[in-house]
């Protein structure tokens, strides 16, 4: 396990990381207009961020860092359903359900 000065240590940083992220646009930025080619970048970011935080807790979820394949199975379910009805509920009860059934069936 880490011990307690490594993890806070961690901890702050990543924070003071995170708010100078931050403040270089609120900051810096924040009175100033900006250009048309950033904005419509940035309208991507909030859509790629669940993916990422999803996708190793997707792949490296059995034991030791394997791959288990009914969260894959549930993952692609979700995404197959939320592609096809364009409703984030309906691919998320059908990424549960799947997970549910795969786990009590396998």
């Amino acid at each position: 396990m880490i011990d307690s000065a490594t993890l806070w240590t961690v901890i702050i940083g990543l924070g003071v990381g995170s708010f100078l992220l931050r403040f270089t646009f609120l900051g810096f930025v924040g009175d100033r207009p900006l250009p048309e080619w950033l904005l419509r970048h940035l309208r991507y970011t909030a859509v790629a961020i669940l993916p990422a935080l999803v996708a190793p807790l997707v792949v490296y979820s059995g034991e030791n860092g394997s791959t288990d394949i009914t969260r894959v199975v549930a993952a692609l379910a979700t995404l197959g359903v939320g592609m096809w009805t364009r409703n984030v509920f309906a691919a998320i009860g059908a990424g549960a359900v799947t997970l549910i059934v795969l786990v009590y069936v396998l």
